[in-house]
């Protein structure tokens, strides 16, 4: 068996373009899908995809670890974000292509699940555009989690700072905490709340705003700071009584390396889109699963990156917790068959074979790609802020 073609689909899902993989074999009806959403990077990526795959077109597709070297190494600029976006997305393709063979979930070929369901989070507003990065009264908070609970969902993540907001701001940070009480009371102590940052503060104003939260029993505490400065993110680990989670912008388990070593999260989030796909995503878990550190995916993208997210979870003894989008766009499960199916906020193991999903391409092309919607952010003092 050899590859005989690798092709990109791209739809507009308003804030991303989920970048949907095909990876085509020489048999006939034998393809393999991924996903290698980037936000604003799309046409970087696709261009990325088209280079390497110029260096195993002709190969055997079930050679994945060798191919997974040959993508990383071949080249001698060894990739960044948008490199390693790119044989994310094939290396998906590639373990649906021997799930599909074999007649086995790619789950089963990791391993075989370590549990019989998986428990997803809901994003506040079920992550579009509005609810997530627009809700800002604490009323509208509390009534955002109670839709998350009707749907069935026992966790929910927010981002309760306000974009534009100084973080350095005794107001600011006061309205946010109110917020986080706000769904604290709409949520009670049966649901499990997360917060998001986005690595917006310095490690002073994490702590000092985490300090204001000690009453809410966070799930965790999400990007508090910037990755790079994992000094930082030990200063907040070590001055808060909740778990700190980060690495959704890490590509590769060299970038993971200090983070683990110097203990600054309880919870990892690789990308399975981003961080070398479901190849270096087990590769990291494994790492994390020395150090007693908990996994849990970042996934904000596509249908199809939420298969190869749960596949790794299900094989996965540390992992935590599955984050899902479920209204983006209106049509998000129109353009895969079998879509993921949350029942009462929870997956039941893959039984499928391959990811378990298929990516109708007629649908798609309702969709093309379009450039994202973006999220200029500035301070009243018409300085960038980081979003």
């Amino acid at each position: 068996m050899k590859i005989a073609r690798i092709s990109t689909v791209v739809v507009n899902a308003r804030m991303r373009n989920w970048i949907f993989v095909k990876v085509e074999t020489d048999q006939p009806g034998l393809v393999g899908w991924g996903e290698a959403t980037l936000e604003w990077k799309t046409r970087s990526v696709v261009a990325a995809i088209e280079d390497v795959s110029v260096l195993i077109i002709g190969q055997d597709p079930r050679r994945i670890e060798h191919l997974w070297q040959t993508m990383h190494r071949q080249y001698f600029w060894r990739g960044g974000i948008t490199d390693m976006t790119a044989i994310s997305g094939i290396d998906q393709a590639l373990w649906d292509i021997k799930g599909r063979e074999l007649g086995k979930p790619v789950c089963e070929l990791l391993g075989g699940p370590v549990r019989d369901t998986l428990r997803f989070y809901d994003h506040l507003g079920g992550g579009s555009l509005e609810g997530m990065y627009q809700t800002v009264e604490p009323d509208e908070f509390g009534a955002r989690m109670q839709t998350s609970i009707a749907a069935g969902f026992t966790a929910v993540k927010a981002m309760p700072i306000p974009v534009s907001e100084p973080i350095e701001s005794a107001a600011t940070l006061k309205h946010a905490a109110r917020s986080v009480e706000a769904m604290r009371k709409a949520g009670g102590d049966g649901m499990d709340i997360m917060l998001d940052l986005h690595a917006r503060c310095t490690p002073a104003s994490a702590i000092q705003f985490g300090r204001m939260l000690t009453d809410y029993n966070l799930y965790w505490y999400e990007e508090p700071c910037w990755h790079e400065h994992v000094d930082g993110l030990v200063e907040v680990a070590r001055a808060l009584p909740f778990p700190i989670a980060t690495g959704e912008r890490l590509a590769g388990r060299w970038q993971f390396r200090e983070l683990l070593e110097k203990r600054a999260c309880a919870i990892v989030q690789p990308d399975v889109s981003h961080c070398g796909g479901i190849s270096e995503a087990r590769r990291i878990a494994a790492m994390a699963e020395t150090y007693m550190i908990s996994v849990a995916c970042h996934n904000p993208t596509g249908p199809v990156a939420t298969a190869a997210s749960l596949h790794v979870g299900f094989a996965t003894p540390n992992y935590l917790i599955q984050e899902v989008v479920r209204n983006d766009v209106p049509w998000r499960n129109d353009v895969v068959t079998e879509p993921i199916r949350m029942d009462g906020g929870i997956a039941r193991a893959p039984t499928a074979p391959g990811l378990g999903i298929e990516v109708n391409e007629k649908e798609a092309a309702k969709h093309p790609f379009a450039p994202e919607v973006t999220m200029p952010c500035f301070h009243r003092d018409g300085s960038v802020a980081d979003w």
